[in-house]
């Protein structure tokens, strides 16, 4: 007689992760805790030509150039209109080994909360708002869910420079067409 096989437990299941939640285009996201360095009113922004459309511009944090990206038009929405809740929430991302500082422009910072590994669920498989790459997984807060984030998947720092390079490419060959 075989022992019998335990059950599968996954791993750090009761674990527990902080989540800043906030709100763009009537949709609610989570990104870690960890990954956001502060969040700071929409203010002064200093546009920059030969941009794709989610490069709303560079602000000056302490000295340090910051690019802002407009979440909702790098999730391949219509880019977002600043409102009185809008703000950007600054974040660490990585490009070549180097920490790079970007700011997300959002609609409105809800709150920071707790989300159990066993609240979260894997990505829808279709139809979703937003690539599947970009959602780490879908938490359950209540009756409702949460699209949480994979940072490092839709805000990647070297996609969003190829993306930059080839609206700087393509705004140069209109010039030289007329």
């Amino acid at each position: 007689m075989s022992a019998p096989t335990p059950s599968p437990t996954p791993v750090n299941a009761n674990t527990t992760g902080q989540y800043l939640t906030f709100l763009l285009d009537n949709g609610s996201f989570a990104i870690d805790i960890n990954a956001v360095r502060e969040i700071i009113q929409y203010g002064q922004m200093t546009p920059v030509p030969l941009m794709p459309e989610f490069v709303r511009g560079v602000i000056n944090l302490r000295g340090a150039v910051v690019p802002v990206i407009d979440l909702q038009a790098r999730f391949g929405k219509t880019p977002a209109k600043v409102g009185k809740k809008t703000c950007i929430v600054i974040f660490d991302s990585h490009r070549d080994g180097e920490r790079v500082e970007l700011g997300l422009m959002v609609d409105a910072v809800s709150a920071v909360i707790d989300i159990a590994a066993n609240q979260i669920e894997p990505p829808p498989q279709f139809g979703g708002a937003v690539r599947r790459e970009f959602i780490k997984g879908m938490g359950k807060v209540g009756d409702n869910f949460v699209i949480i984030l994979e940072p490092h998947k839709a805000l990647d720092v070297q996609e969003m420079a190829e993306l930059c390079e080839q609206a700087q490419e393509n705004a140069l060959n209109n010039q030289n067409v007329h």
